[in-house]
């Protein structure tokens, strides 16, 4: 229940456990990544599936009712191993909505173990699913030769499935389009248009009619009492509270672990990151983003990638360390390198985004859209241009795409949701903890006067060649540890707009956070996380100059 899973390739590239009760006691289940067969796994998603097939008692193997043939190939290379096997046929109300009519007790005759028809978004038929687990037995189904087994699973097929005649649906016709370039890419700009317009909307209005008032009505006098009871400074002051700006509390400038330090995350990050994961879990139920892979494909090539690796830098835009864990589902160490190390230069993450669109693109400031569509803009020329670098230098040429189309459907609001949340309170699982450390660590480093030599020794760059103070340092040695907390500090300085283009364009290319950074050594090894990490700092820099330069 507390596990994401989307329906396209690229999102559970290992397992996850959890456990319920069953008989007497407790049963594990161990979720594998999805797999066609057993015989040549096609990457290391699927060779951990292959892999852990030892693991389990009995194997429940989940077949999707609307592509039985196709589906039956994995029960049967199951079923000739001698494995305890339980079918659930998943998506069978779909199945009923394209005229596919199957006998699940002919097909349970024929395989020789239990078939349960399932809805798994709805949970029908999964009560029986579990009541029939201890049923569940190894089959005495002979082994087939490949060209042999595709016959015995075409007559299968036949003898269970009745197939209907039916007109296409309207979602049916969008699909076909929606992979054609010529009214695929006037689509998809249409559809990313109207997700960043969603984010910003839903964004900006959660900020303004939900978390400011609750801050400056409810959280402010609490605050000012705590203030006031500590006597307006001294260290513990410092700490909890931080400066007062002008004699009063400034939620974004005081710097103090509950004012900036909940802020920050709860009024100028959290809407945005709510709206960017509502939006992810639209296009996903809704079966978009594999046809925005194929529709990519080509243009992904000359990246020296495939269509595939457009889901890694999709999911980048909502946090980079399961976007680097994504791209293993890539076949080449060339192919990984390249996905990761452009997630990591030019994919703001969500928390990073919300920041940018509420500091470059606050008005209140002289900022606006325009500017964060300059910060967009650098970041996706520098996608394309490392992209094309690589390629370049790398040896190796990107094998073609080849993957399942869902089809459309309708979204499941249950569904959606549950995974917004789960999404959302992963996200401040991870985040309070480390801004409120980072805050607490950033203001003890600050009274020891650590940052004031660092800024003098970067000031040469930072002055010079970026055009920016020289304690924009401390930002970008923070967004190490957190990039939402680099742009919060970058906003106490009372930087130009143009000094805030170029100051969030760096910290978005620069060194990933700590997060970003573990995964991608491990995910690379050493020597190749050094390569994509002095391609990061000499692409921010060089960038930084020339936005510098030119505005």
């Amino acid at each position: 229940m507390r596990v994401i899973s989307s329906n396209y390739p690229g999102t559970t590239v290992s397992f996850t456990e959890g456990t319920m009760p069953f008989e007497d006691g407790q049963a594990r289940i161990i979720d594998v990544p999805g797999t066609y067969s057993l015989e040549e796994p096609s990457s290391k998603a699927e060779d951990i599936a292959v892999k852990m097939l030892d693991e389990g008692d009995v194997i429940v193997n989940v077949v999707d009712a609307t592509h039985l043939e196709r589906n039956l190939l994995l029960t049967l290379e199951l079923l000739e191993r001698g494995k305890r096997v339980i079918v659930a046929l998943n998506l069978w109300d779909e199945a009923r909505h394209h005229g596919i009519e199957i006998d699940p007790r002919k097909l349970e005759k024929l395989l020789g173990v239990p078939v349960v028809p399932t809805v798994a978004v709805t949970g029908e038929g999964v009560r029986e699913l579990v009541d029939k687990l201890a049923a569940a037995a190894p089959s005495p189904f002979p082994a087939y030769p490949p060209e042999e087994r595709w016959t015995e699973i075409g007559r299968i097929a036949g003898a269970v499935q009745t197939l209907h005649p039916r007109r296409h649906t309207f979602l049916e016709w969008l699909g076909d389009l929606s992979v054609r370039p010529l009214t695929g890419l006037p689509l998809a700009a249409a559809v990313m248009s109207i997700a960043f317009v969603g984010v910003r909307f839903i964004g900006e209005g959660m900020t303004n009619y939900v978390m400011e008032p609750i801050f400056q009505k409810l959280w402010r006098p609490l605050i000012e009492q705590l203030s006031a009871l500590l006597g307006g400074a001294g260290f513990i002051h410092y700490i909890l509270v931080g400066n007062l700006i002008n004699g009063a509390v400034d939620f974004r400038q005081s710097f103090g672990l509950l004012t900036t330090g909940l802020y920050v995350e709860f009024d100028m990050v959290l809407p945005y990151v709510v709206a960017f994961y509502l939006m992810l879990g639209i296009l996903e139920d809704f079966g978009y983003l594999p046809r925005l892979a194929v529709l990519l494909d080509r243009i992904m090539h000359h990246l020296g990638l495939h269509g595939w690796a457009i889901v890694p830098n999709l999911l980048g835009l909502g946090c980079n360390v399961p976007a680097i864990m994504a791209t293993r589902v890539l076949e080449s160490r060339r192919e990984r390198l390249i996905a990761a190390t452009l997630v990591s230069v030019a994919v703001p993450c969500a928390s990073l985004q919300a920041m940018i669109w509420a500091l470059v693109g606050d008005p209140t400031h002289h900022g606006g859209a325009r500017y964060v569509l300059i910060v967009y803009g650098v970041l996706f020329l520098s996608w394309v241009t490392i992209g094309k670098l690589l390629t370049t230098i790398l040896p190796g040429t990107s094998p073609e795409l080849l993957m399942e189309i869902p089809p459309y459907k309708r979204p499941h609001w249950p569904t959606i949701f549950r995974m917004l949340w789960l999404r959302v309170a992963g996200f401040l699982k991870e985040a309070i903890p480390i801004v409120l450390g980072g805050i607490f660590v950033i203001n003890i480093l600050y009274s020891i006067g650590f940052f004031d030599k660092v800024a003098a020794a970067a000031a040469p760059i930072m002055q010079r060649v970026l055009g920016l103070p020289r304690e924009a340092i401390v930002a970008v040695v923070i967004g190490f540890l957190r990039k939402d907390i680099a742009m919060g500090i970058l906003g106490t300085m009372g930087l130009t707009i143009k000094q805030l283009v170029v100051a969030s364009t760096i910290l978005a290319m620069f060194f990933p956070c700590v997060a970003t950074f573990v995964v991608l050594a491990k995910e690379l090894g050493w020597r190749d996380m050094i390569v994509s990490t002095t391609l990061m700092i000499v692409a921010a820099v060089t960038a930084g100059a020339a936005l510098n330069w030119v505005m």
